[in-house]
């Protein structure tokens, strides 16, 4: 079964050790990878996800101890939306503002209920009531009942001028559908793909544009379940839309192609395989430093600059 959507979502942050207790401990992801940024390795890249990190459920930031903050506008992704089960809304108000966590109150967006609110260095966050979450598995942290937990993403709202050449995109390479509008909202869908299989369309007219920073999204990855089928996106692209991607590049737990879609937001392509665990145990992901081949015989010298973090 061809799966398609949201892989992974990437952000810029601030302090990392902030950026860590947030997400694992206010929010209850897994951190499924502590490594660094390949192209600048005095840097994390931490990953957050569910219990093996799958594709649709994995964020991902790059801390940066004094990264200024950004402004969002148009040509980025606006908001990252999570899964929750249909009644964990006034579970997850409570804890948000017991956690001191600023918050919008609940609204209704396509008929669903949905709670926006910040992480620390002010990036658009929302949780997506679902009915039915609740049987799906969940990973908990110590205190997060498994009744509420967050299950993976829901959506993601790209802020842009215009929606229908990013809509061409979406529908063209993506395989998703339009199904719905609301307002400046056009919502696509993914197939049945539970994880990640919405993406929401905030048309904005000559909106300014944003600024990257602290609280800004960086990219945004589509999966491609094999090589074969990142390889027919790329032709697709350059065929149909006039598009070229970069040449393909390991990452290590996938392997990434990226370009500028028309409103300007830097799309990625992602594959599947091989996942989090090819370098270290499933049951202690995200518990070691992990590094590329290329950068472990600078692994001391790269530990000496990375903050210490627990």
């Amino acid at each position: 079964m061809l799966q398609n959507g949201i892989h992974h979502v990437t952000a810029i942050a601030g302090p990392a050790q902030r950026n860590l207790d947030f997400y694992t401990r206010v929010l209850g992801l897994r951190l499924v990878k502590k490594t660094v940024n390949f192209d600048d390795p005095g840097t994390y890249h931490f990953y957050y996800g569910d219990e093996s990190g799958q594709p649709g459920t994995i964020l991902t930031f790059f801390p940066w101890e004094h990264a200024a903050p950004g402004r969002l506008g148009a040509g980025e992704t606006q908001e990252t939306v999570f899964r929750v089960p249909e009644g964990s809304i006034g579970y997850w108000t409570h804890r948000l503002v017991e956690k001191g966590v600023v918050l919008e109150a609940p609204q209704q967006r396509f008929g669903e209920t949905v709670l926006a609110f910040k992480d620390p260095d002010g990036m658009r966050l929302a949780l997506g009531a679902v009915p039915g979450t609740e049987h799906e598995p969940a990973w908990t942290a110590d205190e997060i009942p498994a009744e509420h937990a967050i299950r993976g993403f829901h959506s993601a709202s790209l802020l842009v001028t215009r929606a229908a050449p990013t809509g061409a995109i979406l529908t063209d390479i993506f395989g998703f559908t339009e199904i719905a509008r609301e307002g400046s909202l056009v919502r696509y869908k993914a197939g049945d793909t539970v994880l990640g299989g919405i993406i929401d369309l905030r048309e904005a007219g000559e909106f300014p544009r944003g600024r990257s920073g602290a609280g800004t999204v960086h990219h945004i990855a589509f999966r491609a379940t094999t090589d074969a089928v990142q390889a027919e996106m790329v032709k697709k692209l350059a065929e149909n839309h006039g598009i070229r991607t970069t040449e393909q590049k390991d990452r290590d737990y996938f392997r990434a192609v990226y370009f500028r879609e028309p409103n300007g937001i830097l799309f990625e392509i992602a594959t599947d395989d091989p996942g989090f665990a090819v370098d270290e145990p499933a049951e202690t992901l995200g518990q070691a430093l992990k590094l590329p081949r290329f950068l472990e015989p600078k692994r001391a010298r790269i530990e000496a600059v990375l903050p210490k973090v627990v």
